[in-house]
């Protein structure tokens, strides 16, 4: 029981902070993916310069990028600073739980903002490019189930991250990782439209963003080639596997250490 009040009172607190700081939040996970929805899905349409098709294909995409982003910032950015300048892990270290409790709490946050980062950016893009769009909702469970593994692949990489990655090395990060990772992931174009370059097709399984992507694009647009269902959610289960098993033994290296 002191366990699991201790475990609350942390969670609670930081929940705390990310209240006091939502219009920063809404605007750190909001700004790009809406542009790219009001240029890519609005603008570039009406002009003429990209068929008006192209909304519907990038909408999952959008998504998805969403999703991830939030969820690796969300769980990433305040562990490095924890761990980093401001120690606050020693805190959380010294309270009357396990390592991997605390663990636990910091990527449970971090999928919180992923779905509040999903449940944001959906609709706002939804309105921008709704005269563009075609959706068909396949399945309602699915999608829900896909929003909840999203999050937690997404949490699950900001803590690997997080641990192996010093805060004045961000910048560096999102260069060499995040951006390509997006590029990608399957997020602007289909996964079968790879079909043409092989060994790209079969490289780019390596990121858990092209079986997210991937996996809206079936539930919301499954008029659109897209991969099946259940590779899209075994891809999902199987990055969250190894992420986890990369992210406790890292944790706990730099924590004991």
């Amino acid at each position: 029981m002191s366990t699991y009040k201790t475990f609350l009172a942390i969670m609670e607190r930081d929940l705390k902070v990310m209240s006091r700081n939502l219009g920063d939040f809404f605007l750190r996970i909001g700004v790009q993916p809406l542009l790219f929805a009001f240029i890519f899905g609005y603008v570039l349409p009406t002009i003429g310069s990209i068929p008006r098709s192209f909304s519907t294909l990038v909408l999952p995409g959008i998504l998805a990028v969403s999703t991830m982003a939030a969820g690796v910032q969300g769980t990433a950015m305040p562990l490095a600073w924890d761990f980093g300048a401001t120690k606050e892990i020693q805190d959380r270290l010294m309270a009357p739980i396990s390592i991997r409790l605390v663990m636990i709490e910091k990527i449970i946050m971090g999928m919180f903002e992923a779905w509040l980062a999903a449940a944001f950016v959906f609709p706002v893009a939804y309105l921008i490019m709704w005269e563009n769009l075609n959706l068909h909702l396949e399945s309602l469970p699915l999608l829900i189930l896909l929003l909840v593994l999203g999050g937690l692949v997404s949490a699950t990489l900001g803590m690997v991250l997080g641990t192996i990655v010093e805060p004045m090395r961000f910048s560096m990060m999102f260069a060499t990782v995040i951006v390509p990772m997006i590029f990608l992931g399957a997020t602007y174009y289909p996964w079968a439209g790879l079909s043409k370059i092989p060994w790209l097709q079969y490289l780019v399984l390596l990121n858990p963003l092209v079986y997210l992507s991937e996996g809206y694009r079936g539930q919301l647009t499954p008029q659109i080639p897209h991969m099946a269902p259940e590779y899209a959610i075994l891809g999902i289960v199987v990055s969250i596997v190894i992420l986890m098993a990369v992210a406790t033994r890292e944790f706990e290296k730099r924590a004991i250490s």
